[in-house]
């Protein structure tokens, strides 16, 4: 159990420095309340006034969130340094990462032996032109087109256009349920998530348009492999999701293709309806996560802004990681080793949503790495599996309004698990109600 800690602190600044030492030394836990403003003001002596601008400070940082009733809490991945956890327990089979199989990665030794090793300066430093080539040439043919750039992943290319066009308290259209990393890039940011149901289909066209009345400035929505529900945005979908975004101009569209070379499921893009969008596809996933690399392909003003905010802080992309990936995508061998870690991805998720339909139980995954499983007391759930020897992810990371589920990375799944692993989530009395 963490230890109380004591909040200390005369001055709006000085609480919340207190707050996050807390939370930077791991005495507050995340999830875990703070104390009411009036009796923290009273145990201090200060006002309550003082107390709720340390708190609105805080949470315009993402560091804490409000729960309601339940007051003001720790988010559970707040944007400060914590002391690390421990590690997963020893015998549990970790399928709760959301992480590509390394062994399903292409070697990089050739792509290596390719790159250039002549000391580069300031003035060779921007995206490389061979690199961008390439990219172009692979994106017109699935009709993505438009000024281009690099980016040190797809989250580094959101966080950049967000800083560039958004402004805290604005509103943004966050997918419900999301990849957590993007819950907390845009709490850091001081913005205002409104949730966009999503079904296997993608963001629902009466979640856009409700994001939309409620004002955002942006959206942002995933084209395929969406993480945690594995939704891929079909052409139907597509066409309403573009004509709804056609009737507002003036809103930022994000849209990540994370999955990008390993999907088999056609792209459907859903930017360049507006007058401000960006398209970014990542090369993690298939190349290797340690590859912080994503080509971005967006309106000239918004690809201005992004090359901008680059200039006045990292620069630019590493032209050494540039021609690494140039060099994988240049390479037959590579190519393959990427079709087979696809089949072997769909293979496994397809094999998991098969087996809990032998048992009743629905789920949900067309693409991507992940299993989401609809369920009715995540934690039960989630602590059977842990009692069996597998670490999955409660729901609760990924949701705000959308039902209880958990998620099961199938990346790392043994074949000859897969049918145990159904059988324990069917055995469970708070999974979901059954399919008959």
């Amino acid at each position: 159990m963490v230890e109380q800690y004591q909040i200390s602190g005369g001055t709006a600044a000085d609480i919340a420095a207190s707050v996050e030492t807390g939370v930077r030394s791991g005495r507050f836990a995340p999830g875990e309340s703070l104390p009411p403003i009036r009796r923290l003001a009273v145990d201090l002596a200060v006002s309550p006034a003082t107390v709720a601008v340390a708190y609105r400070s805080l949470r315009q940082r993402g560091v804490v969130e409000t729960a309601g009733r339940h007051g003001t809490r720790i988010r559970h991945r707040p944007p400060v340094a914590v002391r690390p956890s421990s590690r997963l327990p020893p015998g549990l089979l970790d399928l709760s990462s959301g992480e590509p199989d390394t062994a399903l990665l292409p070697p990089l030794r050739n792509a290596l032996a390719r790159v250039d090793p002549a000391p580069g300066g300031y003035s060779g430093g921007g995206p490389l032109p061979r690199l961008l080539e390439m990219a172009a040439h692979r994106l017109e043919r699935e009709h993505v087109v438009g000024n281009m750039t690099v980016t040190g992943g797809a989250l580094d290319g959101i966080d950049r256009t967000l800083a560039a066009h958004l402004g805290a308290g604005d509103a943004v259209g966050v997918e419900d349920p999301t990849w957590p990393n993007l819950r907390d890039l845009v709490a850091a940011h001081g913005l205002h998530p409104v949730p966009m149901p999503v079904d296997d289909d993608g963001p629902t066209t009466e979640g856009l348009e409700g994001a939309l009345a409620a004002g955002v400035g942006a959206v942002i929505v995933t084209s395929r492999a969406q993480n945690p529900t594995g939704a891929v945005i079909t052409a139907q979908r597509a066409v309403r999701l573009r004509e709804t975004l056609m009737r507002h101009r003036e809103v930022l569209v994000i849209e990540d293709d994370h999955w990008g070379e390993l999907a088999t499921d056609r792209l459907h893009p859903v930017v360049a309806t507006t007058d401000r969008w960006i398209f970014l596809r990542s090369v993690s996933k298939p190349y290797g996560p340690d590859l912080r690399l994503a080509v971005a392909v967006g309106d000239e003003a918004t690809i201005a802004r992004l090359e901008g905010r680059m200039r006045i802080g990292a620069g630019w992309v590493s032209t050494i990681l540039q021609q690494t990936v140039a060099a994988l995508m240049d390479d037959p061998d590579t190519n393959a080793v990427i079709r087979n870690a696809s089949r072997r991805y769909a293979d496994k998720q397809r094999a998991l949503i098969a087996a809990l339909a032998d048992h009743g139980v629905p789920a949900h995954g067309r693409s991507g790495l992940n299993v989401w499983i609809p369920v009715a007391d995540e934690i039960t759930v989630v602590t059977t599996l842990r009692d069996h020897g597998y670490a999955v992810t409660p729901g609760t990371h990924f949701r705000r309004d959308s039902p209880p589920a958990i998620r099961i990375t199938v990346a790392t799944l043994p074949d000859d698990q897969i049918e145990r692993i159904a059988g324990i989530v069917a055995s469970v009395p708070a999974s979901a109600p059954r399919v008959v």
